[in-house]
């Protein structure tokens, strides 16, 4: 059974895209399958991944109010590698009719992904910037929350209302719902703030920090421009030499064995 993991953090700028994106590729390369699931209206996901907004019919709206199974929705990122379920701006519309919804409105997309969640290893979900009822449904849907976060000092702020959301839904909706991780985005050594705030983070979360850093690199921020993650764009930059250590971070975490990456 796939294991499904929302990205996810109120705040935004923090790179939760260029961590589904990038993550999603380097599971890839260790030969895992692979879907990134796009739950941000914005649709950079489904851009960044090499996906015009406008080449495809049916998207994460569509699923999310059982207008279409995921199956259907769901088509190959070729310049990625991976599958994605795209969206684009008709998802703005989707958490207004959520809202109306009076039954299960928080479980949509959970019942959306479990006919295909066997087809995969890993299933990124993306989500918006803001706490709301596109982030519940993936929080609902999802075994897992990976935060991504700046070492800045509002980072910490912001972290505290997210872990009471997870607890809150936890107790409710979805018991199995853990914290995957907590991972350093942007970092930079030569700043004292970010030392010190990624000090704060290991003595507080020990273990649930990830030992990889994702550093300050221009190539990740150049790939999403080329429509591809940066492991495809310049495979030996260090943002993408990152993420695939992130990745073997992840498998080992989990008991599994990564693979050769593929370079």
């Amino acid at each position: 059974m796939g294991k499904i993991i929302a990205v996810a953090n109120q705040k935004g700028g923090v790179a939760k895209t260029t961590t589904c994106i990038n993550l999603g590729a380097s599971f890839v390369a260790t030969k895992r399958r692979v879907l990134v699931v796009d739950l941000d209206p914005q649709g950079n996901a489904t851009v960044g991944s090499g996906v015009s907004k406008e080449s495809f019919e049916l998207s994460s709206y569509h699923v999310l109010l059982g207008k279409a199974p995921a199956s259907s929705a769901i088509i190959r990122a070729e310049a990625s590698n991976y599958d994605i379920l795209p969206t684009n701006g008709d998802l703005t519309a989707a958490e207004v009719e959520l809202m109306s919804m009076m039954v299960a409105r928080e479980q949509r997309l959970r019942q959306a992904l479990e006919p295909i969640r066997d087809n995969y290893d890993f299933i990124l979900i993306d989500c918006p910037p803001s706490l709301n009822m596109l982030t519940l449904n993936a929080m609902v849907a999802a075994d897992s929350v990976m935060i991504p976060m700046q070492c800045e000092y509002y980072a910490l702020e912001g972290l505290s209302a997210l872990l009471n959301t997870i607890e809150e839904i936890r107790g409710s909706v979805n018991p199995r719902l853990e914290i995957e991780g907590l991972l350093r985005t942007m970092y930079d050594p030569r700043n004292n703030l970010a030392t010190d705030v990624s000090g704060q983070l290991i003595l507080h979360f020990g273990d649930k920090v990830y030992r990889t850093v994702i550093p300050r690199n221009v190539r990740l921020a150049e790939a999403p421009s080329h429509g591809m993650p940066a492991l495809n764009y310049d495979r030996t930059s260090r943002g993408a030499v990152a993420y695939l250590a992130l990745a073997g971070e992840i498998l080992r975490r989990s008991g599994s064995q990564p693979q050769q990456a593929a370079v």
